[in-house]
């Protein structure tokens, strides 16, 4: 039987910095088909209604007032096949009791391979059918996937940066080690979820959303390589949100210091504590942050709605707590060990 775990000789650092030239220049790719190869009239073919969804009032707009047979099937079905395969060849790597490399394993060089032809293939159904998962599934199923994604990250980090500036969050140990494990099945499903949820579209919160999917999808794809677990990598990985997040709020009319704040706050709370900085680098680091902040809600909403930027970071810790307590649950309702981690 083939070995799929087996290394190769490509160097997994330089795989990353060729993965992220790709997102930039797929990214490039993407509005230059919008505007010079997609119909230009094609926003008559929709217009603002709520979704068929899960939750009253989420209202999405890039989606068909008329879908077709067509325009839903290769949605759907690209989604699953996308999903099934990485699905796959990350039950292979485990299988294969792989160990972590300084070089891609086999299956990896598949997964980025299979990433880049599903991401191309979502260009193309853009271009001829146009909509994504949105015509059937809200809006908020695909927010939520990627939160809780960023939640299972905080808990997974927990024993190594803490969750409150260095100091570690009450966590069992098992809830750690089976989401260390198993967090490869959750990650892929929200990031291929998310990405073929929208259309590949050019507005600014498209195309820093796609941007950022392409970078999740490439982390996820280096699965058990060293970079895969590289601290600084990671927290890119993490923060990167920040810009698709503030993008997002100002096309959409919302308070976009809210989710700048918000998000930037995870990384002084939380997230830099795991990079080795000094004290008095974090220090600085959390005085510019404050002082940025400040600055900010002067220039904008005023001051008495700094308070703001705290809801995002409640609302992740919230999460934490109750998403460990359910794990925990299950684990103590299947009365089983959890494996050590591995992926």
């Amino acid at each position: 039987m083939q070995n799929f775990s087996s290394t190769t000789g490509f160097n997994s650092q330089r795989a990353l910095w060729l993965g992220i030239a790709f997102s930039f220049v797929f990214t490039g790719v993407i509005w230059l088909v919008g505007e010079f190869w997609m119909d230009p009239n094609r926003y008559e073919l929709f217009s603002p209604r709520q979704v068929a969804a899960l939750i009253p009032k989420m209202w999405y707009l890039w989606q068909l007032d008329e879908p077709t047979v067509w325009t839903r099937l290769t949605a759907w079905a690209g989604y699953i096949a996308h999903n099934l395969t990485i699905w796959y060849l990350i039950w292979i790597a485990q299988r294969e009791r792989s160990a972590y490399s300084a070089n891609l394993h086999r299956f990896n060089v598949i997964a980025l391979l299979a990433n880049a032809f599903f991401i191309s293939l979502h260009l193309l159904q853009t271009r001829f059918w146009y909509d994504g998962l949105a015509q059937d599934v809200s809006e908020f199923t695909s927010q939520a996937s990627v939160t809780l994604m960023l939640v299972v990250i905080l808990i997974m980090e927990n024993d190594r940066r803490g969750l409150f500036f260095g100091a570690k969050a009450p966590v069992p140990a098992s809830v750690g080690r089976t989401l260390r494990k198993y967090h490869g099945y959750y990650f892929s499903w929200a990031i291929i979820y998310t990405f073929w949820y929208h259309p590949m579209e050019i507005t600014g919160g498209h195309l820093l959303g796609f941007l950022y999917m392409f970078l999740l999808l490439l982390q996820g794809s280096l699965f058990y390589t060293r970079i895969h677990v590289n601290h600084y990598w990671k927290v890119v990985s993490e923060v990167s949100v920040v810009a698709h997040g503030v993008m997002v709020a100002v096309l959409a009319g919302q308070q976009w210091p809210q989710f700048f704040g918000g998000f930037l706050g995870m990384f002084i709370v939380t997230q830099m504590h795991g990079l080795g900085l000094s004290k008095a680098t974090r220090w600085i680091i959390g005085l510019a942050y404050i002082a940025s902040i400040l600055a900010i809600y002067t220039l904008t909403e005023g001051l008495a709605r700094a308070y703001m930027v705290t809801l995002i970071p409640l609302v992740e810790f919230v999460l934490v707590a109750v998403v460990s307590l359910l794990v925990w649950l299950v684990l103590l309702m299947l009365r089983t060990k959890p494996a050590a981690a591995a992926g």
